[in-house]
């Protein structure tokens, strides 16, 4: 006759447990841990022993607020001889006597969130369950230790920014594990429209990798729902934070819980991207920020951008754009929905509202694979995707009469896709798994795949003798005057008499161009046959300080007109102004829980004083999850160095970030980052 053990009390042992599941940086103060992966707790008994064969427990695992059996939410399982890994299932593993080990375990694809576990009659244990991608049973299963150690327990991080023939990296601090951070990002799942219409219904997907990152996809950003931040593409950004001020998702996610799910203002792709790495991590699906350089914003599905210049080669307004970046995120995860192991893997998400899909703001997942061959049924948003990466561009010249022509202009999209390494700062050119190489065999099937004209014979076809392009220089940087070059050769056997029309303008990363920085036209360009013209245009910082954005972004726009016939020709290229190095020099010997001192200078690139300087630092377990700032109470002028010393207290050893930001009246958001090892 079985007998029920008489509990009187337990230890759910979280400092042992949270350490084996890797959810150790949460703290050791509850329960946090992995679907398909076993726990133990120690049963303190009243009364009587354990004795195997004959002791018996009954538990209830319940989660949700309309926890069932039908839809995965609730479980009642008795003690088994040995834990069953593919349910719930529980085991006593030590010897008899008045304390039991009980050993727990939930089944590998089992709802994530907050649970409740019932022992018998003596109570009820709470509980946090995340996705585990150490467990070979799990959807996000990923085997290999460095990857994991990148991508889902990494609090710092790398966004490449600029432009694709000048990356930038920014620092970012994930911070997922940063105290309240978890609870926030099941918070997020609690507040999506699905949850609030169907509590029942959505808490029983949350084992679904796939369904959770398209709800965080929608709830990042708020256009539909309660999400966590609005986006804003404008200068103005009274009421809020522009984005280029944030050095973190940590405070953003507090912002948007603080407020009582309002949402924090603003973001733009990379904080949307950001922040949705760092809630995709704190959950337990593998993470990574993807920055595809001149990515295209398709909004009719064609998979062709049209775009217009005026005809002095100025780019005219349209809802279709070519982005100069633009991030989203990859989860890692396998599609048995899909039917086809060929798509397991890297799954592209994007929480950056851009267009609709299914009439929610919201893209993804859908495989990187799948965006490689052209397959654009697959779910979800496959064509947007494509487009952004593989999308044809052609442009048009608008005349004063109304009529328009086309021009000829060689361009790629989706260029440089980039992502930080495995264990390192450096970039890693991801392309080669968006897209096959430009001209091969690959790329043409791929195009046919996809219904879609191939690219390159169009540009074969365009071909016409004439060659335009725009060279810079190797040292281009915020507040120095320098000359940028438009280079035009002719190919032919014939005199050859044009128009070089060259100008600059301000420009946001999306795409938007702002006013003229500098502008150049040339009524008589003669050139010789086999000869080449290289005209230089002069950018000074007295007119182009004023007008570029915080993005130190100018757009070169070069446009050749052939007086014998012939299309016009257009040349592009963005550049990115240098900002000044920031060096970190650390004080002190960097130990776990001891003050340390950051010695930050910069010297003040521009030929003007810098006024109200601030510097400000962050860091995932150095600052407590705040951003420590300190004011100069003096100007800076032109050549000298603005320097303070900033204290902070690390909290855990290993490797750190330390992000740092300076912004004056003149010069902003000027990022950098110092690599601390931190010891015991």
């Amino acid at each position: 006759m079985s007998q029920t053990l008489d509990i009187e009390r337990w230890n759910l042992e979280c400092e042992f447990n949270n350490l084996d599941h890797h959810t150790d940086l949460n703290g050791a103060d509850r329960l946090i841990v992995r679907r398909g992966q076993k726990f133990t707790i120690s049963l303190y008994l009243r009364s009587g022993n354990y004795q195997p064969g004959l002791s018996s427990l009954d538990c209830v695992v319940e989660t949700g607020p309309q926890p069932s059996e039908e839809n995965g939410t609730r479980a009642s399982f008795g003690l088994s001889a040995v834990i069953d890994t593919s349910r719930w299932s529980a085991a006593v593993t030590s010897p008899p006597g008045n304390t039991a080990t009980l050993a727990i375990c939930s089944p590998p694809d089992a709802p994530i969130g907050r649970y409740t576990l019932t022992l018998g009659q003596s109570g009820r244990i709470e509980f946090i369950l995340l996705f585990n991608p150490w467990c070979p049973g799990d959807r996000v299963y990923m085997d290999d230790e460095r990857s994991l150690e990148e991508y889902v327990l990494s609090q710092d991080g790398i966004i490449f920014r600029g432009s694709a023939k000048y990356p930038v990296p920014t620092p970012w601090n994930f911070g997922q594990f940063e105290s309240g951070i978890l609870d926030i990002c099941l918070k997020i799942l609690d507040m999506n429209p699905k949850c609030l219409k169907f509590p029942g219904k959505d808490c029983s997907k949350r084992g679904i990798p796939t369904y959770v990152s398209r709800v965080l996809s929608a709830m990042v950003n708020c256009n539909d729902d309660k999400g966590v931040l609005l986006g804003r593409w404008t200068n103005n950004y009274d009421g809020g934070v522009s984005p280029l001020l944030w050095r973190g998702s940590v405070e953003i996610l507090r912002s948007w819980d603080r407020q009582d799910c309002l949402p924090v203002r603003y973001g733009q792709c990379w904080v949307f991207a950001a922040v949705a790495c760092s809630v995709s991590r704190a959950l337990g699906i593998p993470c990574r920020v993807v920055t595809n350089f001149n990515s295209a914003h398709d909004t009719n599905s064609n998979l062709v951008i049209e775009q217009y210049i005026d005809e002095k080669g100025a780019l005219m307004k349209s809802r279709e754009m070519i982005w100069n970046y633009h991030c989203w995120v990859e989860n890692w995860m396998t599609r048995p929905d899909l039917k086809s192991p060929d798509f397991n893997g890297w799954q592209a998400s994007d929480p950056t509202p851009q267009e609709k899909s299914h009439g929610v703001y919201c893209c993804g997942p859908v495989p990187v694979r799948a965006i490689k061959e052209g397959e654009l049924t697959f779910k979800y948003d496959a064509p947007f995707v494509f487009a952004e990466v593989n999308a044809d561009v052609d442009y048009f010249m608008k005349k004063a009469d109304g009529s328009q022509s086309k021009v000829t202009y060689t361009s790629t999209v989706g260029q440089k896709i980039s992502t930080k390494s495995v264990g390192s700062d450096a970039r890693e050119d991801i392309t080669h798994l968006y897209k096959y190489p430009e001209g091969s065999d690959e790329e043409r099937a791929t195009f046919e795949k996809a219904n879609h004209q191939n690219k390159l014979l169009q540009q074969q076809e365009q071909d016409q003798g004439l060659h335009l392009t725009i060279k810079v220089g190797s040292d281009i940087r915020k507040g120095c005057d320098f000359d940028v070059f438009a280079v035009v050769t002719n190919n032919t056997e014939s005199q050859k008499k044009c128009r070089l029309v060259f100008g600059s303008c301000a420009m946001s990363y999306n795409g938007n161009v702002g006013e003229n920085c500098g502008f150049k036209d040339l009524l008589n360009v003669e050139l010789s046959p086999g000869a080449g013209e290289r005209v230089p245009l002069r950018l000074n910082y007295s007119k182009y300080g004023g007008l570029i954005t915080e993005e130190n972004l100018i757009r070169l726009a070069a446009l050749l007109l052939d007086y014998s016939g012939g299309q016009p020709m257009l040349a592009l290229r963005n550049i990115v102004l240098d900002n000044p190095e920031i060096k970190v020099r650390i004080l002190g010997e960097p130990k776990e829980n001891r003050k340390l001192a950051a010695e930050i200078t910069m010297q003040n690139p521009l030929p003007e004083p810098l006024e109200e300087c601030c510097f400000s630092i962050e860091g995932a377990n150095l600052t407590g999850g705040h951003v420590i700032s300190e004011s100069l109470t003096s100007s800076v002028g032109p050549g000298e160095d603005a320097k303070v010393k900033i204290y902070f207290t690390p909290t855990h050893s290993g490797l750190r970030k330390l992000v740092v930001d300076f912004n004056s009246k003149k010069l902003c958001h000027v990022k950098g980052y110092r690599n601390v090892i931190i010891g015991k």
